[in-house]
């Protein structure tokens, strides 16, 4: 079986939305608090490493346009489908995923995710509903599976189908 691993955002990219996010605005930092002010930050996913946001942790809310990013390494030209939106980020540097994590960021059970696979040009070639279940790693496993079963496939985001937030990347193994 091959195995598949959720990738954060790139470190170069974390290191740019600090400072400007991919709608040309500036960062706003904040401190999570528990009582969601300025921001429900706490327990959000941090797309720089993974896990979810703490009390007490600066973060920011960027605009973040995963696709464009691997476009203008890859040569891809994906037109309409460059996507952009929300995503939480730390503030400061930080270490991306621990290694201890597992291979997919924790989410709960019932989460409503969309797998939207992109060929080597950035055009989206399909995609799959997941309701996260107790096993979310096999659910994963098998989804992913599914996406690069296809020989067009180049990379699957995983994307949130209530916000459509970018939650992680996964890449041709």
């Amino acid at each position: 079986m091959t195995t598949y691993t959720a990738l954060p955002l790139p470190p170069a990219a974390h290191k740019e939305l600090r400072t400007t996010d991919d709608a040309g605005r500036p960062a706003e930092p904040f401190t999570a608090r528990e009582d969601g002010v300025p921001q429900d930050a706490v327990g959000a996913l941090l797309r720089c490493c993974l896990r979810d946001a703490r009390a007490g942790e600066r973060v920011a809310l960027v605009a973040y346009a995963p696709l464009r990013r691997w476009a203008d390494a890859t040569g891809a030209a994906p037109g309409a489908y460059d996507e952009r939106g929300p995503v939480f980020v730390h503030a400061e540097p930080c270490g991306g995923p621990d290694a201890e994590a597992g291979r997919y960021p924790a989410m709960r059970a019932g989460a409503l995710r969309v797998l939207r696979r992109y060929n080597a040009r950035g055009q989206i070639t399909g995609g799959r509903y997941l309701e996260v279940p107790e096993d979310a790693a096999a659910a994963f496993d098998a989804a992913l599976g599914e996406a690069f079963a296809d020989p067009d496939t180049a990379l699957v985001h995983v994307r949130a189908v209530e916000y459509g937030c970018f939650q992680f990347e996964v890449r041709r193994p």
